[in-house]
């Protein structure tokens, strides 16, 4: 707790571009969250060290993201933004704590042995032991909520584990982190393979929708889109295609699909297709226009990235100060 709010932890990696499932399902949701919760928003970059990076693109890409977070609505003044990298607390516990983990727990990661199979020439020891890091980001903050997709239930489960064993150990020293079940975004998927969800890493290009795609490139896509040959706008199971165009369309204009089906009743998938990728367009013209302006204000963005950072470094220090002192290492002479 800080100042009588739970804590709130969440970060995204700096390298791939954000999607439209991104800020519908995720980003779009957090604004309100900092009337509830204490907010931690890390642009995790050291994640992003586990796969060969160019260095000036991960620094652009980083700052970026941040800017993103900002256009999105997220106020620096009510959350702490800030670039995992800046705060060295989050690698000195991680060090810490992969001395309280098992290579068994490690080994049994899925995420672990899909990255190992993209990139079978850089199977590195960060690759393996990115879990604990992620678990030090948690930890660190003293975090009572964490908002996780399916894909991360596992990582959230570990940092569990490791906190109870820590705690066992040396008494009350972390927060067990719960799953954020609050206010479920749009669940977007793959505009190509609607079984799939949208994902930054994708390879193929017309699967995405960018948050900084043009409009033109917006289109293109939605035109593209598979959807299925009975020509219906119908939100059905047997029609994950067309459902997920109508998850989307959805999210951007408030609709029901229930109203959705109505408005496009007797019509074909080429009217619905141009209908939804106009509101996409419409939904992420002011965030585009945001990012824009907030961009050309340096100073502005550089005065964020340095409070924010003393901000988490503060409280990031209180709990390392505390786990160092419990596992036996010397305190700091001031």
């Amino acid at each position: 707790m800080i100042d009588g709010k739970k804590v709130l932890f969440s970060g995204m990696q700096a390298t791939g571009n954000l999607t439209l499932g991104n800020y519908l399902g995720a980003l779009k949701n957090w604004v309100s969250l900092a009337d509830e919760y204490e907010c931690f928003y890390s642009v995790v970059d050291l994640h992003s060290l586990t796969v060969r990076q160019d260095p000036a693109e991960l620094r652009q890409r980083a700052r970026k993201l941040l800017t993103l977070y900002i256009a999105a609505g997220l106020d620096p003044e009510k959350n702490c933004i800030y670039y995992q990298s800046h705060v060295s607390g989050h690698t000195e516990l991680a060090w810490i704590l992969d001395c309280f983990t098992y290579m068994g727990e490690l080994n049994r990661m899925t995420q672990f042995k899909d990255k190992s199979a993209k990139h079978a020439d850089n199977i590195n020891a960060g690759l393996f032991t990115y879990p604990v890091l992620m678990a030090a980001d948690i930890l660190l903050y003293q975090a009572d909520v964490v908002p996780v997709g399916k894909d991360q239930l596992q990582h959230l489960e570990i940092t569990r584990d490791i906190a109870q064993r820590f705690n066992a150990i040396y008494g009350d020293v972390f927060t067990i982190p719960e799953a954020y079940l609050g206010k479920a975004g749009a669940k977007i998927m793959s505009l190509q393979e609607p079984d799939k969800k949208m994902s930054k890493s994708d390879e193929n290009p017309n699967a995405s929708i960018y948050l900084m795609d043009d409009p033109d490139t917006i289109m293109r896509k939605f035109k593209r889109a598979v959807t299925d040959s009975e020509g219906c706008v119908r939100y059905r199971e047997e029609q994950p295609g067309i459902s997920n165009l109508m998850d989307i369309y959805g999210a951007c204009t408030g609709k029901t699909s229930e109203e959705i089906e109505k408005e496009f009743e007797g019509k074909g998938y080429g009217d619905f297709k141009q209908a939804v990728g106009e509101a996409v367009v419409d939904t992420l013209r002011p965030l585009q226009q945001r990012v824009e302006e907030i961009s050309k204000d340096k100073a502005f963005l550089d005065s964020v990235i340095k409070e924010n950072a003393i901000k988490a470094s503060y409280y990031s220090n209180k709990t390392l100060r505390k786990v160092q002192k419990k596992v036996g290492l010397p305190e700091k002479i001031r």
